[in-house]
């Protein structure tokens, strides 16, 4: 099998493990597979780096003198903030010309604003760090985002939520490449789920304890939040609000983006989240407490916004887990 070029594209602050998991991944599926298949590098608009850490790397080549070498995959590496920095222009020129000659490109963690300042992304799928998602679909509407996805793929383009998402993608790459065995064996070896339980979800920040919209929604929203377990039919609310049922309807979406009952059951979601990972309460009184009444309902709203159950959520992140 021919050597296959890994170029990893970086800039000052770039986080290392954007760059190292991934190569990793590569060099054991080198080491496992028997012979050399991945060889990986740095590019960068200068020779030195210093990492957001505060390390200092030497990159392998510039950026204008790596053009005659044969790319296979490019993964641009993300860095702190990156939603709020902006990118040499130098860097998405290059990019723009370069990577649609590799076989496959793409990024890890911030490094999608890099590549989605050039158009390659645009009406592609892809997937970002969460906290990266309304940055993304307010500067760059055309891109389609699978927002709770750890890897995602669409066609030659492929991308990693966070910064330890970079070694999932790496496993995917090496999957493709040299079949499973070898991908569940690099796993093994570097001791990493194969295939992540759940998405990103579980581990956002719960936004959804924040009232949104003018005072008045903002005030029954306090109340559900304090009083979850109430009974908060639609009528109820509207009855609350001395609204009509499709005005109430129309006012959350028009404030919060989402229905009444969706912000209901979201607003629990987050109040059962936090009991989980502050609590040692059975899960039925999590249940109970959170305005999901039995288990069955609770494990169901878990299964269906985190893609975990709830168990499975407080040993990842409870007290003691």
């Amino acid at each position: 099998m021919t050597e296959l070029l890994i170029v990893f594209v970086v800039n000052d602050n770039v986080q290392l493990m954007d760059i190292a998991g991934p190569a990793d991944v590569f060099a054991e599926a080198n080491t496992l597979h028997g012979q050399p298949i991945y060889r990986s590098i740095i590019v960068a608009p200068q020779k030195t780096i210093r990492s957001s850490c505060g390390f200092v790397m030497q990159a392998d080549y510039c950026l204008e003198d790596i053009n005659a070498l044969s790319i296979d995959t490019l993964l641009v590496a993300g860095a702190p903030n990156a939603a709020r920095s902006v990118t040499a222009p130098g860097i998405i020129q290059w990019l723009s010309h370069t990577a649609p000659q590799a076989r496959r490109f793409g990024s890890i963690c911030g490094g999608v604003f890099s590549l989605a300042a050039t158009g390659l992304l645009n009406n592609k799928r892809i997937t970002a760090h969460w906290a990266d998602i309304e940055p993304i679909r307010q500067s760059f509407p055309t891109i389609m985002i699978n927002a709770d996805a750890i890897v995602e793929e669409d066609g030659p383009v492929r991308t990693a939520a966070g910064v330890s998402s970079g070694l999932d993608l790496a496993l995917a790459l090496v999957r493709e490449d040299l079949g499973e065995k070898v991908a569940r064996d690099v796993a093994r070896q570097l001791i990493l789920f194969y295939k992540r339980p759940g998405g990103q979800k579980q581990y956002s920040r719960q936004k959804e304890l924040s009232p949104a919209g003018r005072s008045a929604l903002q005030s029954l929203q306090r109340q559900i939040m304090e009083h979850p377990s109430a009974h908060y039919s639609v009528d109820v609310m509207a009855d609350m609000m001395q609204l009509e049922r499709r005005q109430l309807t129309r006012l959350f979406t028009q404030e919060t983006g989402l229905s009444p009952a969706q912000w209901v059951e979201q607003t629990r979601l987050a109040i059962a989240r936090r009991l989980l990972e502050t609590s040692r309460s059975p899960l039925k009184t999590i249940a109970a407490n959170a305005g999901f009444g039995v288990v069955r309902t609770l494990r169901r709203a878990f299964q269906r916004h985190l893609g975990i159950t709830p168990v499975e959520y407080r040993k990842r992140f409870g007290q003691g887990s």
